[in-house]
C-alpha cells in the first residue's frame, strides 16, 4: 500500500483542494478518466438491449463470454489485423486490468519473470506479484521508444513474458512496426534458446486513440506467441462498465491449452464472467470509438503552450497523456504546480523520477485556464 498509486494519491489531494477552493478553480490532470460521453450509437444500442425481452437475460453464461459477442470481436480483429481469429480465441473480461490478471495467472509459475518497461503503468508490478511472478524492469530510450539491446540483456531462462503498452501510458508513445518486429525476433531467438515459449502480452486500451495518421502495428503479425489484452474503457468512454477482452494469436503453440487456462482463471479468480449487459451492447459496436480529433485538439493546445513556456517533452502519438521533464525533483515540482492549483502526477509513480504526467482527458477550458499557473512555475525554474 505504501508503494501504491501516486495517481490516486494526487487525485485524493485534489478532492480536498476542490472542497476548499471550488472545483472550477482547481485544474485536475491526475486521472486517465475519459471526460467525453460515449458515442451516440452506444446509448441507442444500450436502450434497445435493455428493452429486449429474453429468457435467461440476467443468468450465468459461459465463463469466456457470450459466443455471439466473442465471434463479433473475432470477426473485427480478423479484419483489423489481417489474421484469421476465431471466437474461440477471445475471452471477454472485466476490463483490461482483469484481463491482465487472468493472463498472468494462466502463464506464471512461482518465481518466473515478466519484463516490464520503464516508465510503466504501476499496477503491472502488483498484477505480476499477485501471481507469484517477478518483474524485470527495463528502461526505454530517451524518446520512450523500445530499446532492443536492453530487452535482450534482460531475457533469461526465467523469462515468461514481456508486457508492452502501446499507445503508452504515461508517455503517449506508439511503438513502430520496425521496433516491434525486432522485438519479435528477440523473443523468437530466446524462446528457441531456452526451449519454451516467451509470450508477448500487448496491453492496448488506447489502441483507437492515435494521432497524425500514426498506425498501431499488429502484435499478431509481428510475433506468433502473442496475447492481446484491451478494454472498451477509453475508445467508448465507459471505464466504469469494466468490459474488455483477451485475444490469443492463432499461431500460439499449445493454443487450446492456453485458451482453456484463460477461461479457467477467468472463473477461479472470481470474475466468473464479464458483465452481461455490456457484452450484449459492444457486440454491435466493433470499430466504433469516440471522436479522437477532440483529444488531438487538446493535445496540440497543451503541447504548443507548454513548449512556448519552456517545458520539454516528447509529443505523444496516442493516448491522452503528456510526460514532460522536471527541472528539479519531480515530487517537489508537482508540489510547485499544486501551489498554483494544478494537479499532476510525479514520474516516480511510473518508475521514472524527473518527469511528471498530465492527463489531458479534461474539458478544454481546464487546459486553457491552467496556463497561467504553468507559466508562473516555468518563470521560477526555466527563466531564471
Amino acid at each position: 500500500m505504501e508503494q501504491s498509486s501516486w495517481i490516486r494519491k494526487m487525485f485524493e489531494e485534489g478532492v480536498a483542494l476542490k472542497a476548499q477552493y471550488g472545483e472550477e478553480n482547481i485544474f485536475d490532470f491526475t486521472l486517465g478518466n475519459p471526460d467525453m460521453e460515449p458515442p451516440l450509437l452506444f446509448s441507442e444500442i444500450l436502450k434497445r438491449v435493455v428493452a429486449e425481452i429474453q429468457r435467461g437475460k440476467h443468468g450465468y453464461m459461459p465463463n469466456a463470454g457470450y459466443p455471439e459477442t466473442r465471434q463479433a470481436v473475432a470477426d473485427y480483429l480478423s479484419q483489423e489485423h489481417q489474421v484469421e481469429i476465431s471466437g474461440e480465441q477471445v475471452i471477454m473480461t472485466c476490463g483490461a486490468g482483469g484481463g491482465l490478471n487472468v493472463v498472468l495467472k494462466t502463464l506464471l509459475n512461482q518465481g518466473e519473470e515478466i519484463i516490464v518497461l520503464i516508465p510503466y503503468f504501476v499496477e503491472y508490478l502488483f498484477y505480476v506479484s499477485n501471481h507469484g511472478g517477478c518483474c524485470k524492469l527495463v528502461k526505454t530510450r530517451s524518446d520512450f521508444s523500445l530499446d532492443p539491446s536492453g530487452i535482450e540483456k534482460a531475457l533469461s531462462s526465467k523469462t515468461k513474458a514481456i508486457i508492452i503498452n502501446s499507445p503508452h501510458n504515461p508517455t503517449g508513445r506508439v511503438y513502430d512496426e520496425e521496433s516491434m518486429r525486432e522485438l519479435g525476433e528477440l523473443l523468437r531467438k530466446k524462446s528457441s534458446e531456452i526451449g519454451r515459449e516467451i509470450y508477448l502480452i500487448s496491453d492496448e486500451p488506447y489502441s483507437k486513440i492515435v494521432y497524425d495518421g500514426v498506425r498501431l502495428p499488429s502484435v499478431f503479425r509481428v510475433y506468433e506467441n502473442s496475447i492481446l489484452v484491451t478494454s472498451y474503457s477509453k475508445e467508448l468512454s465507459i471505464p466504469g462498465e469494466r468490459l474488455g477482452f483477451v485475444a490469443v494469436s492463432p499461431r500460439v503453440r499449445a493454443l487450446d491449452d492456453l485458451v482453456e487456462g484463460l477461461i479457467f482463471c477467468n472463473r477461479t479468480l472470481g470474475f466468473v464472467n464479464a458483465p452481461a449487459l455490456m457484452q450484449r451492447v459492444v457486440r454491435h459496436l466493433q470499430g466504433i470509438s469516440v471522436d479522437v480529433t477532440v483529444y488531438q485538439k487538446r493535445r496540440d493546445l497543451l503541447c504548443d503552450n507548454l513548449a512556448s513556456l519552456g517545458y520539454r517533452f516528447v509529443k505523444p502519438e496516442g493516448a491522452f497523456y503528456l510526460f514532460p521533464h522536471t527541472p528539479i525533483d519531480d515530487v517537489a515540482f508537482v508540489q510547485e504546480l499544486q501551489s498554483e492549483h494544478i494537479l499532476t502526477v510525479p514520474g516516480r509513480g511510473f518508475g521514472m523520477p524527473g518527469f511528471f504526467r498530465i492527463a489531458f482527458c479534461v474539458d478544454e477550458k481546464v487546459i486553457r485556464h491552467s496556463f497561467e499557473g504553468f507559466r508562473k512555475v516555468a518563470d521560477r525554474y526555466f527563466h531564471t
